[in-house]
């Protein structure tokens, strides 16, 4: 179903946001022109703040800007891309091709979280016409250390972590989109079965955070369950379902969302904040920009899925939402919270913002993609 007039009106407003504002100050000055890659953060005025460059930062930035060229921008977001890979396989990708969390200086440490937007960015990068990238992603899938139940443990052997497998599943969803050679249909399968049958409490309808070997959860009173992830893991179980064809799915999708609408949304501020308990009571009511985006993707994958005018204006309330975040003196940057008095920008959270642009402008404008 395509979205009704107010959501283009929206669209249209966030995406002419994004071409005459983000995008450029994300390339110059975000851009390091000098040592490669993307400063991780921006003063309030713009400039950049010396700090290391984490590989997330790369990887996200690859994804920004591939985007840049869908959304129609017309600075140099090839160039952009470009500048993100390189750095990140130059700087980051170790000698075992696994990618380490930090460069300038380096720190070798290796998170499954980087690894998933390692990924990310490989998928982008073959998209592009980088005929090694499907053999390089492949290399790293087989590095990463599988979980015997299914999904994957971390490198550090700390608690089982839903939020890299979250990425992941992202990034195997991407490379199944794509179309590419290897068994990304097959680990994207696993990460949805993974959600379905361990993941989400058949209780309370929740996601949480952290669980013990096995994936089992921990007791109620210990969990954190988080709202902006209720709304990223329903996205891209909406997308698995597309993908699939598993439409049983969607009644788990549709009540993950729910919880984090109902649960989740500081009604009087309209914005989804940081996390509840495990019986979905506010256990930190602080806000961050990213949890509002993917409010904002989550319902506006559902309204065109489900035909429900409900979850128009749950997106509409997102997007006003959003907004206060991104009302800041430098046009196009942002806040990170709205408790904090930093006002300084962080570079990883373009990648939420493109997200839920990018799906805004496929469904207004009838295009397909993840």
């Amino acid at each position: 179903m395509r979205p009704p007039a107010e959501i283009v009106a929206a669209r249209d407003r966030l995406k002419s946001w994004l071409l005459d504002r983000a995008f450029p100050i994300w390339w110059t000055p975000g851009a390091d022109l000098e040592r490669g890659g993307f400063h991780d953060r921006l003063h309030a005025s713009g400039q950049p703040i010396a700090g290391a460059k984490r590989a997330r930062v790369a990887a996200r930035q690859v994804f920004s800007y591939a985007a840049a060229g869908e959304l129609g921008w017309n600075g140099p977001w090839r160039e952009a891309m470009d500048q993100g890979l390189a750095f990140l396989e130059s700087r980051h990708r170790r000698a075992d091709g696994l990618f380490r969390t930090q460069a300038d200086p380096p720190d070798e440490t290796v998170d499954l979280y980087d690894q998933a937007f390692a990924l990310l960015a490989l998928v982008v990068a073959a998209g592009q016409g980088d005929v090694g990238a499907s053999a390089r992603a492949e290399a790293l899938l087989g590095r990463l250390p599988r979980e015997a139940v299914g999904g994957f443990a971390g490198f550090q052997g700390a608690d089982l972590d839903a939020n890299p497998n979250m990425h992941l599943f992202e990034a195997f969803l991407a490379w199944t989109s794509l179309g590419g050679d290897g068994p990304w249909r097959e680990a994207a399968a696993g990460q949805a079965r993974l959600a379905t049958t361990r993941l989400i409490d058949p209780e309370t309808g929740a996601l949480a955070e952290l669980f013990g070997p096995g994936w089992t959860a921990p007791a109620r009173v210990d969990r954190r369950v988080e709202p902006g992830h209720q709304f990223e893991w329903a996205w891209l179980l909406m997308n698995w379902s597309v993908i699939s064809g598993d439409t049983p799915v969607m009644a788990q999708v549709l009540r993950l969302i729910e919880v984090g609408e109902r649960a989740g949304v500081d009604a009087m501020r309209n914005v989804a904040i940081n996390a509840l308990d495990g019986n979905l009571r506010a256990a930190d009511p602080g806000t961050r920009l990213w949890p509002q985006t993917e409010r904002l993707r989550a319902a506006l994958l559902a309204g065109a899925l489900t035909s429900d005018a409900g979850c128009w204006d749950m997106a509409l309330k997102a997007t006003a939402g959003l907004w206060l975040f991104l009302d800041v003196p430098t046009p196009g940057l942002w806040r990170d919270s709205l408790e904090s008095d930093d006002l300084s920008a962080p570079a990883s959270s373009l990648y939420h913002i493109v997200g839920a642009v990018l799906q805004m402008d496929r469904l207004v404008e009838g295009r397909d993609g993840l």
